[in-house]
């Protein structure tokens, strides 16, 4: 089971198991299950207010998760990833920094979520 550490300056860390290979739980229902008060308003990838920043820790490589069109557009929108980065991602098949909490699902590693509270 992967460990996602959620970090924000206003709260302390908290670490909780996600279940690998579920393939359903967002970041965004792992927190709310864990009352982790990470901010969003649509929770459908449409706002980007649920934007994260996800650091890959551990021994494991990074699995290569590629965003849908809708979450590229939003976070291009949002300034957080250039064309150029997702470009660059495509060629080396890494997973981007940014992600929309209601979008990412977990695989098999472990991460530290940054996130922004309600």
């Amino acid at each position: 089971m992967p460990l996602i550490t959620f970090s924000n300056p206003e709260y302390n860390d908290k670490t909780v198991y996600a279940v690998a290979g579920s393939f359903t739980e967002t970041v965004l229902k792992i927190a709310q299950t864990n009352k982790i008060p990470i901010r969003f308003e649509c929770g459908d990838g449409e706002c980007g207010s649920c934007a994260i920043r996800v650091k890959y820790i551990g021994e494991k490589q990074p699995m290569g998760y590629h965003l849908e069109e809708k979450e590229k557009q939003v976070l291009r929108e949002l300034g957080k990833i250039s064309k150029e980065q997702l470009e660059q991602m495509i060629v080396d098949d890494l997973p981007s920094e940014w992600r929309l909490a209601c979008q990412f699902i977990p695989r098999d590693e472990d991460i530290v979520v940054e996130y922004e509270a309600m």
